[in-house]
């Protein structure tokens, strides 16, 4: 067995260790010098699992057929892990290890996954930045929150991670590391045993190396196929550029120029989306939503440990205590109805297709770039599949999120299938 097999398709991992072709704990022990090698440069762990190798041959010697079984998963220190403590990012918080899984880390493990360890966040998930350097670009920034988990994955150390979604943390980070992500649909997975700032935007989402390996993660995760691979259901792209949030970089906007001619090269219509005030209202009611929930989520962290916490997160909590209910009630109100606008424009096979940041990752550490691409679908709580594959003439990732309704995530795999190849051909990476 090559020393390299950790770096091929989850799904070939797996089949290897049920065929006994290697075994779970190599593939483990492979991993984990990888993790040791490359964190110097990378600092993307908070703290590695101290039984993973037991893990590993639990799985070695359990009989019967697992879809993840023997892969190697990076867990986002939001994210309990029984025996690892979660910091969330935070001098604050307790360092005594956590008593049980969360469900998501527990379905992970029923599937066959071994837990390497915890990944960086940010403080509490917000945006005072972690040690992580982007894999691309060191002086760079990876994103944030979910910046150790996309991280790791877009580096190639680990196949699968965890991350979550308040605002712009999975979809970001993917995109500036080079990694494929999903955030799942608001309301769709147990979030116990997760540190959340919001539960109205609260998502959990998955980290890979690629589309193949995200939906055959996702697949098994949800228990049920997302598509048929022999019947086509998309039948439509409505382009967004982005325009109406933030000015996008240039070399990002080459790429959104030539995606139209992509798509309909592949068979799919395409056309704008022209919805734009929503756009806006959307984006701004996120921000009014959040921060007043995230005022009321870490108020008593704040008034116990107020002096101890990032600027970033205080200004967060002073901005949502000034945030009147009536105000939250109203966004929340605004919400329903553009769901109910959004599901009438996109059908049962349409889907929204735009940039997943700004452009490449920002030069510094400082800041974790700009979530505000993502607000607006995720105020609306619906499924985000970010797709790899393009990069600035630089080599920096420029990540593309594919937008869709909740129960139809089928859509979004189908379309990011297509495009990844044609991402990874795309005239961005001359630019």
């Amino acid at each position: 067995m090559s020393s390299a097999y950790s770096t091929q398709p989850v799904s070939d991992q797996a089949t290897a260790v049920h065929e006994s072709v290697v075994s779970a704990e190599l593939l483990a022990t492979q991993v984990r010098e990888e993790i040791i090698r490359t964190e110097t440069d990378l600092s993307a762990w908070v703290e590695l699992s101290t039984t993973y190798l037991d893990d590993a041959r639990t799985e070695d010697h359990t009989p019967g057929r697992r879809p993840l079984r023997g892969v190697s998963v990076g867990v986002k220190d939001l994210i309990d892990v029984a025996g690892l403590p979660t910091r969330a990012g935070s001098t604050v918080t307790s360092d005594r290890p956590a008593a049980t899984d969360a469900p998501c880390v527990r379905r992970l493990r029923e599937l066959g996954a071994v837990v390497q360890g915890k990944t960086v966040t940010t403080e509490f998930g917000y945006f005072s930045p972690g040690p992580t350097r982007n894999p691309h670009a060191p002086d760079h920034t990876p994103g944030g929150s979910s910046s150790g988990s996309a991280a790791a994955v877009g580096a190639g150390v680990i196949p699968l991670a965890l991350g979550t979604q308040t605002a712009g943390s999975l979809t970001r980070p993917a995109s500036y590391c080079g990694a494929a992500g999903m955030v799942m649909a608001h309301g769709t997975t147990d979030l116990a045993g997760i540190t959340g700032l919001s539960p109205s935007l609260d998502s959990l989402g998955l980290l890979t190396r690629s589309v193949a390996d995200l939906e055959y993660v996702y697949t098994a995760f949800a228990g049920r196929s997302a598509r048929t691979p022999q019947r086509r259901m998309v039948n439509g792209a409505l382009l967004w550029e982005g325009n109406e949030l933030v000015a996008i970089d240039p070399q990002m906007r080459e790429l959104l120029d030539s995606l139209q001619g992509m798509l309909i090269r592949a068979g799919v219509d395409c056309r704008r989306l022209d919805w734009d005030d929503h756009v806006q209202t959307l984006a701004d009611d996120h921000l009014t939503v959040m921060s007043h929930e995230a005022a009321a989520t870490l108020n008593d962290i704040v008034d116990a440990h107020g002096a101890a916490l990032s600027p970033q997160l205080l200004s967060l909590v002073e901005d949502g205590r000034r945030v009147p209910a009536d105000d939250h009630a109203a966004a929340l109100i605004r919400r329903d109805r553009s769901r109910e606008l959004l599901s009438e424009i996109l059908g049962a096979n349409a889907v929204i297709v735009g940039p997943a940041a700004p452009g490449p990752a920002p030069k510094g550490l400082g800041a974790t770039g700009s979530p505000v691409l993502s607000r607006p679908w995720q105020l609306l709580g619906c499924p985000v599949v970010v797709v790899p594959g393009a990069r600035t003439g630089d080599g920096l990732p420029l990540g593309v999120q594919i937008v869709g309704l909740p129960g139809h995530e089928a859509n979004l795999f189908e379309l990011a299938t297509t495009l990844e190849p044609l991402l990874h051909a795309s005239p961005a990476r001359s630019a």
